[in-house]
């Protein structure tokens, strides 16, 4: 058992991606392995993940056990082959070059996630029940403070207008890693409350599930 307070976790914002690696074979396993001839990644470089298996399509994952021609994707178990059919997962993956850390993060708060039901119930009954049908969808909200001049706020601006996916990442102190993939809005109208720090909010709507990795790549 652990607890632990946000304390000093860095948000990173992809602002550079390199060229697309072609992925000719992804294995079911607990982490994927790709093919990818002379593919040119190293140890624990983050991949925007496209494949033929939607439930991995637009991840972040990051790159381990490397060869010449093949690494693994960590923690992206693809064993189940019902969901994942043998064979059909090749696609590509594109590195993310650069972050651009995002400085004077002021709080951070999420929605969506849960789980939606479908109710119904049978005429002889006197109660509805329900059937669990799929994830909602998720976003976060990033509350920084007001700085045109920071890098992250000129990030962030730049991204958003953009209207395309970007990765974001969280670093926490432990050396855990949380990484995103979404749409970035942001409101460059500070909220303005008397004597309370101006804030200017971003919004990422998620396009996949997040990513968590406990530690460090080993």
């Amino acid at each position: 058992m652990a607890v632990s307070l946000p304390n000093g976790i860095i948000f990173a914002l992809a602002i550079a991606y390199g060229g697309m690696k072609s992925v000719t074979a992804l294995t079911n396993a607990e982490n994927a392995v790709a093919t990818s001839a002379a593919h040119g990644l190293v140890t624990g470089e983050f991949v925007e993940v496209t494949s033929g298996w939607s439930q991995i399509q637009g991840r972040i994952a990051r790159v381990v056990a490397l060869t010449a021609d093949t690494f693994e994707l960590e923690d992206i178990d693809t064993t189940d082959v019902n969901i994942f059919p043998v064979g059909s997962g090749i696609g590509a993956v594109r590195p993310i070059a650069t972050w651009q850390q995002i400085t004077q993060v002021l709080d951070v708060t999420t929605s969506g996630g849960d789980m939606q039901f479908a109710n119904y119930s049978f005429l002889e009954n006197n109660f509805e029940s329900q059937l669990p049908t799929q994830s909602s969808a998720q976003s976060m909200t990033i509350s920084i403070a007001d700085d045109p001049a920071l890098p992250g706020y000129k990030a962030l601006k730049k991204v958003a207008a953009t209207r395309n996916p970007v990765a974001l990442k969280a670093t926490f102190p432990s050396g855990a890693v949380t990484a995103y993939n979404g749409y970035a809005s942001f409101n460059e109208t500070p909220s303005m409350t008397k004597n309370q720090v101006m804030a200017c909010n971003a919004t990422f709507s998620l396009l996949a599930r997040p990513v968590r990795y406990a530690a460090a790549a080993a």
